[in-house]
């Protein structure tokens, strides 16, 4: 997916390796504080289908969603819907997957944020046809269309994510801590990495204790470390060598901080066992130390694939979503034990949407696509920005299969997202470059 040049930047960047967390134990209960923030970002890979996950309902509307979408269309015999409705009174539904955070809309903790995708601009269809303005590279590419909404640059990765930057934004707020205040649970990736402050890449389950350091007696176990670390500190001389090195050193510095810390109460909210489950409990595990490691702003990455729903979509596609439902309603319950439900944002990205059109028992690439956003700051119950008209070939359609230019931007999803976690606005466009070609820079969602 990446050029050796993106791969060294990567791994130069995420200055802590993949490490587990079987030495963390139990979750430390503490107090809640009142200055703290954090972002939770759950990447969708391969592109999720935003046509069957936020389905139109007013008549005319879900006449011709039907009538284009065939037998994907939903309800269908895998699939139930769940009805959803605006304070402006417009019905949705939402695919009943979605069933263990549908609760949550109508307590206002959950809302939709309508075709959004990667822009440089506002584009029209004319405009996009007759190529009159910037479009991102690559579009309908999965490896580039990953890169570019992780990192929030339409053209290339740029070697740090908006993530990142946004923490480089307010690394003052977490003052002398050590400890990574932008971490991955998904293994090294971009979205986590800044240009100043430090990321850790974590992998849940898997342990970095060192092996074989153990001897007797105690003084050759000390060689033994001893001779570790200088082969870690050696200058080589060579890039690949001593950046996995340096991504070494920081996995074992992190493991120890993460050893050292107390262990307390654990949980009563029970986590799937499931990929994401195991990611978000882990992520729930970290915020609960945040007293303990001295932050008040942290940002977070999860990610779950299989997305790619090319086949035999309807069935994959909810048993897809019910799994990252499950994992975020048992995530959000834990934030309110802790306290900081009002505190913890969580949020949905992925590669892009699917085209309207399907292809036989899936569907194609497509361009914008609808996401959630949840936690107790969100202005829930409500669904902003602008849900596209079902129709090929229509005013929001790149061409005639329904791949949807975004009627919003990254940089506008972000934006709001990152002003509400405390980056100055004067900040905003070093987070995100192309904010200033969109009049609306905040879509309102939180408060």
């Amino acid at each position: 997916m990446n050029s050796r040049r993106s791969f060294l930047k990567s791994l130069a960047g995420v200055s802590a390796g993949v490490i587990g967390l079987n030495s963390f134990g139990a979750v430390n209960a503490l107090a809640q504080s009142s200055g703290y923030k954090a972002l939770v970002c759950i990447f969708l890979a391969g592109g999720n289908d935003g046509h069957n996950t936020v389905i139109p309902i007013t008549p005319s509307e879900n006449t011709a969603y039907k009538a284009i979408r065939g037998g994907l269309s939903l309800p269908d015999q895998n699939t139930p819907i769940l009805n959803v409705t605006t304070p402006g009174g417009t019905p949705y539904a939402l695919n009943g997957g979605l069933l263990a955070i549908h609760p949550l809309w109508g307590q206002k903790k959950l809302a939709v944020v309508a075709n959004v995708g990667m822009l440089v601009q506002p584009t029209t269809r004319a405009q996009y046809l007759a190529s009159s303005v910037p479009v991102p590279a690559n579009l309908f590419s999965h490896s580039d269309q990953i890169q570019q909404m992780q990192s929030g640059m339409p053209s290339s990765s740029g070697g740090t994510g908006w993530a990142g930057r946004a923490a480089d934004a307010v690394q003052s707020l977490n003052g002398a801590s050590t400890f990574p205040p932008s971490i991955s649970a998904n293994g090294p990736a971009l979205f986590s990495v800044g240009n100043i402050v430090q990321a850790a890449s974590l992998i849940p389950g898997i342990g970095l204790t060192l092996s074989g350091m153990s001897a007797w007696p105690e003084t050759a176990a000390a060689a033994r470390k001893n001779a570790l670390q200088q082969i870690l500190t050696l200058d080589s001389g060579l890039s690949v060598i001593q950046a996995a090195n340096k991504v070494r050193q920081d996995a074992l510095a992190l493991d120890q901080m993460l050893s050292s810390t107390g262990t307390g109460q654990a949980f009563s909210t029970q986590f799937p066992g499931t990929t994401i489950g195991n990611q978000m409990k882990q992520i729930a595990q970290i915020i609960a130390l945040r007293g303990q490691m001295g932050l008040s702003r942290q940002v977070f990455f999860c990610s779950l694939g299989g997305f790619d729903t090319h086949g035999a979509q309807s069935w994959a596609h909810w048993d897809l979503l019910k799994r990252v439902a499950d994992a975020m309603s048992a995530f959000y319950n834990a934030t309110a034990e802790m306290g900081v439900a009002d505190q913890v944002t969580a949020f949905t990205e992925s590669d892009f949407g699917r085209t309207l059109e399907p292809n036989g028992p899936g569907t194609d690439h497509g361009w914008g696509n609808h996401y959630w956003v949840m936690g107790g700051a969100v202005k829930g119950g409500d669904l902003y920005g602008s849900y596209p008209p079902m129709a090929l070939g229509g005013a929001n359609d790149s061409g005639n299969r329904g791949a949807m230019i975004p009627t919003t931007s990254l940089d506008q999803y972000g934006a709001t997202l990152a002003k509400w976690f405390g980056v100055p606005d004067a900040a905003l466009t070093s987070v995100f470059p192309n904010l200033g070609n969109f009049a609306l820079k905040d879509l309102g969602f939180l408060g």
